[in-house]
């Protein structure tokens, strides 16, 4: 499948005062049009600064190597979001690829009218459109975004409107200009249940009536088994784990992962395992796997040096030297 974005070995440093770290490191992921790509791990473990170096959002004094081509598959219009310049990324941004972020009340304008900031998103890609047509076109990215009574809603402030209601406006800005790329981080964690379910069935929508693509962050695996096609797995900013979602969930091989999926709360007294220790600081990382000093299947191997990508098969693949071994069996055996 042809792929919208391309991203080849990413890594992004920050400076700190015990020296540079690496937040994102190493990072390679494909993403095809109409295609949701989950990527899922603990806080800390560098998904939103992904996000962040492909909007072009980074901290000052960050560093940034690698490649991410945007329509890869289209040479002609392809372009190295690594490479662009910040003239560049005006165009990019909302144009090309829209985010939505973690809480809509921090990234809403709370003194302007939502309406207002719906059509602010769209005239920065389009400034010669006129008054009526600005109007016409956020009552429509209002009306996309499943957003009732729309004309009563854009006449409102944030915090007239629900958290539902103001995810779905933080929606509507991110789609307004037509990008192909959404970038939706944590979209659903201030949300309760029912709204989130909501909110999770617009998303998989609009990405089939919009032909989408679409990197989904979060650190659930049930929402991920909802919306994603395919997942990867981040620590300590290295992808552990990547592959067809239902495979990743059903047959992990990697700890880390299995470790996840033993953590998540069910309904099953005693079955709720959660993983020990604490993830480790970046400017404190051990020299072979990260994730060794929690693993209860460390070898000698895995402090010697960090592991790397091992396919399982041609769609699936774990940074671990016990893929297709110990991991798969130990799963079995928590079942």
């Amino acid at each position: 499948m042809p792929a919208l974005l391309d991203v080849q070995h990413l890594t992004v440093e920050l400076p700190t005062s015990r020296g540079w770290v690496r937040p994102v490191h190493d990072v390679s992921l494909r993403i095809a049009a109409g295609e949701t790509l989950g990527l899922v791990g603990e806080s800390g473990s560098g998904k939103t600064m992904l996000s962040l170096a492909l909007m072009g959002l980074l901290p000052q004094g960050a560093k940034i190597r690698g490649e991410a081509w945007l329509n890869a598959s289209a040479s002609a219009a392809s372009k190295n979001l690594v490479a662009l310049r910040e003239n560049d990324w005006r165009a990019v941004r909302g144009g090309e690829i829209g985010m939505v972020f973690q809480e809509p009340m921090t990234s809403l304008n709370p003194v302007m009218r939502v309406g207002k900031q719906v059509a602010e998103a769209i005239r920065a890609h389009d400034p010669h459109a006129s008054r009526a047509d600005l109007q016409r076109r956020t009552l429509k990215a209002l009306r996309r975004a499943s957003v009732p009574e729309p004309e009563t809603r854009a006449e409102q402030f944030p915090h007239q409107l629900s958290g539902g209601l103001r995810q779905r406006v933080m929606i509507s800005m991110a789609l307004a200009a037509g990008p192909k790329l959404l970038i939706a981080d944590e979209p659903t964690t201030a949300l309760d249940v029912t709204v989130q379910k909501q909110v999770l069935a617009l998303l998989a929508e609009l990405r089939r009536a919009m032909q989408l693509g679409m990197l989904f962050i979060t650190h659930d695996l049930g929402v991920v088994a909802q919306v994603a096609d395919r997942v990867a797995v981040m620590y300590t900013g290295r992808v552990v784990e990547h592959g067809p979602v239902r495979e990743v969930l059903t047959r992990p091989q990697h700890p880390y992962t299995k470790g996840l999926l033993a953590a998540s709360p069910t309904l099953e007294r005693g079955k709720f395992l959660p993983i020990p220790g604490i993830v480790p600081q970046l400017t404190d990382l051990p020299p072979g796997c990260a994730f060794a000093p929690r693993c209860p299947w460390r070898r000698v191997e895995c402090d010697a040096a960090v592991p790397e990508l091992r396919a399982v098969n041609a769609d699936h693949s774990a940074r671990c030297v016990l893929v297709g071994e110990a991991v798969q069996a130990g799963h079995e055996a928590c079942r």
